[in-house]
């Protein structure tokens, strides 16, 4: 009997409920006092130097320290690399265009749109694009005092370096730290599905497949050609785990002898590439297209407006256009990340507002930029409105470049506005391309796991899943099984689910038989006639799948796959 399709994900909810929920993230203190310290840094250098100013300019580049947390330290390395110097140019972008208001309306809005796309569409990580679009707002500002643009360039990229050094400290005391937690996460997620019961195991079979994927990109994809005797150490781990995996997969199909493991062992490999993911991300239609698309017209709309207004800090507009959309959410959580910008926002305004008032100087502007920094990392995970309101007086005390500020009120209410002006052009822009491609998104998702199921079929005929080609169709069906929830939760369609649960487990189901084909040897799991028939049977669904009609179910099929390409069959209409 096939297994029931568990209920489709309750859709995402916006309200109080949501507001006020506080999630549990173990050990996030490592990671709030490293931001807190990147940040204090540069603070404390400039009051020692007498040049508060100059110190506060820096923690521009600090803000690199919330970039590759959990990263291995070499890759880490280039991408905080990268990182600094895209914050470097964006402030100095727009310094640059500051002069020119419309200049520098169209350049955040180029800037939205480009970072937006890339930093979701390859593994940049959160906090993602906004970052780097506040660095360039933040460049805008500072024209105002008319700084040496080259002198503020070098002072970001100085914060930055001090990030970069702090964020691979931990290189010394633990060198494969990184790959060691990775490891661990994927043993665990693998122990648990062994646990499961029938009701949680699709669940269960997801966060395992997802964390042994993620332990391949850490120990393969983001590592040099040569590895070191502990790197082959945690590979031949994960291997195992994966083998273990499949186990549990196959049940009673799996052979009741394997023969023992000879020889060298090909990996599987990691994510896509850059390029591969880049591609994929710029398809006509794709979810990051439309995202850098709304980021980058909400930025437009929103700084026009403002600037149209008179704002002051029009800047501020399109940060928080930018940050409601640039991660690419469906309604109820762009909605959701609105309300807490906006509550979290004039929340901190009274704090912000104290701070001002008491203008603390020298050592007490530090300390204070360092705890707040803290407690936002500490609160990021758990709940962002609570988060936010630590955000202001941060970016607040930070813009204020270490002088006293004449009027504390228009301040806060110009802040305070221009947020209203940003997120409610933000929330408009999405429902206005809230339609843009999205009832063709998972349907075509579909289509093309399937597509890439086919292609692992004719390497498990031949027997030869080790070969470049069948690991790169092999990692090709997993990123595509790993993403299909993610494409159903930005275009739910309840009569699709028992559809996505189906495909994932004929996908899980046929990677595991190549993990146990690569570990036995022997005879091909399939001749070359029943490849053919699943792999007509899988084309033929993924034509209707496309075609938005049911596919005609595929009789005599051979039993490895039978069960469940028919149960894909059967929920897609069949």
């Amino acid at each position: 009997m096939a297994a029931p399709i568990p209920p489709a994900p309750p859709p995402s909810r916006a309200g109080l409920a949501a507001l006020l929920a506080v999630r549990p993230v173990p050990r996030r203190w490592p990671v709030a006092i490293r931001a807190a310290v990147c940040m204090g840094l540069p603070a404390l250098a400039g009051w020692l130097a007498g040049d508060i100013a100059a110190g506060l300019t820096a923690t521009i580049g600090g803000f690199t320290a919330l970039y590759g947390s959990g990263r291995p330290y070499r890759y880490r390395a280039g991408l905080l690399a990268a990182v600094a110097v895209a914050i470097t140019l964006a402030v100095l972008m727009g310094l640059w265009t500051a002069g020119v208001p419309w200049l520098a309306v169209v350049a955040l809005t180029a800037l939205a749109a480009g970072a937006t796309l890339l930093c979701n569409a390859v593994p940049v990580g959160q906090p993602g694009a906004y970052f780097v679009v506040l660095a360039a707002a933040t460049g805008v500002a500072m024209h105002a005092g008319h700084p040496d643009p080259w002198r503020v360039g070098m002072l970001v990229l100085a914060g930055g370096a001090v990030a970069w050094l702090v964020h691979l400290a931990g290189a010394v005391v633990s060198p494969r730290g990184p790959e060691r937690s990775a490891v661990a996460a994927a043993g665990a997620a693998v122990a648990s599905l062994a646990e499961a019961g029938p009701d949680e195991f699709d669940d269960a079979r997801h966060r395992a497949a997802a964390a042994l994927h993620e332990s391949w990109n850490v120990l393969v994809a983001e590592q040099p050609a040569r590895a070191s005797v502990a790197l082959d150490r945690l590979r031949t781990e994960t291997r195992a785990l994966h083998l273990r995996f499949a186990d549990i997969l196959n049940g009673p199909r799996r052979p009741e002898r394997a023969a023992p493991e000879t020889g060298a062992v090909e990996l599987p490999f990691g994510r896509p590439g850059a390029g591969a993911l880049l591609r994929e991300a710029l398809r006509p239609g794709s979810l990051s297209v439309l995202t850098a698309a709304r980021a980058g017209l909400a930025a437009l709309i929103a700084g026009s407006a403002a600037a149209g207004l008179g704002l002051e800090h029009a800047y501020w507009a399109t940060t928080a256009a930018v940050l409601v959309l640039h991660q690419g959410f469906d309604w109820p959580r762009t909605a959701q990340r609105s309300l807490e910008r906006l509550t979290g926002t004039w929340a901190g305004l009274l704090l912000a507002g104290g701070l001002l008032l008491a203008r603390p100087a020298g050592l007490w502007l530090v300390l204070a930029i360092v705890a707040l920094q803290y407690t936002i990392e500490w609160f990021v995970p758990r709940n962002y409105a609570l988060a936010v309101v630590f955000i202001t007086p941060v970016a607040l005390l930070i813009g204020s470049g270490g002088r006293p500020v004449d009027d504390v009120g228009a301040l806060l209410v110009a802040r305070g506005i221009d947020t209203v002006i940003g997120c409610a052009v933000a929330l408009v822009v999405f429902l206005a391309t809230a339609r843009l491609g999205a009832s063709a998104r998972l349907p075509e998702a579909l289509a093309g796991t399937l597509d890439a199921a086919v292609a692992v079929l004719g390497h498990l005929a031949t027997g030869a899943v080790t070969t470049t080609a069948a690991r790169t169709a092999r990692r090709d069906l997993q990123h595509r099984a790993l993403t299909l929830p993610d494409v159903y939760t930005m275009a739910p369609d309840e009569t699709l689910w028992p559809g996505v649960v189906a495909v994932q487990r004929l996908a899980y189901r046929m990677l595991a038989t190549c993990w146990e084909h690569e570990r036995t040897g022997g005879r091909p799991a399939l001749t070359a006639a029943d490849a053919g028939r699943v792999g007509d049977a899988l084309r033929e669904t993924a034509a209707a799948v496309r075609d938005g009609r049911p596919a005609t179910a595929a009789p005599d099929l051979p039993p490895l796959f039978a069960g469940d390409v028919l149960a894909v069959q059967r929920s897609l209409g069949a």
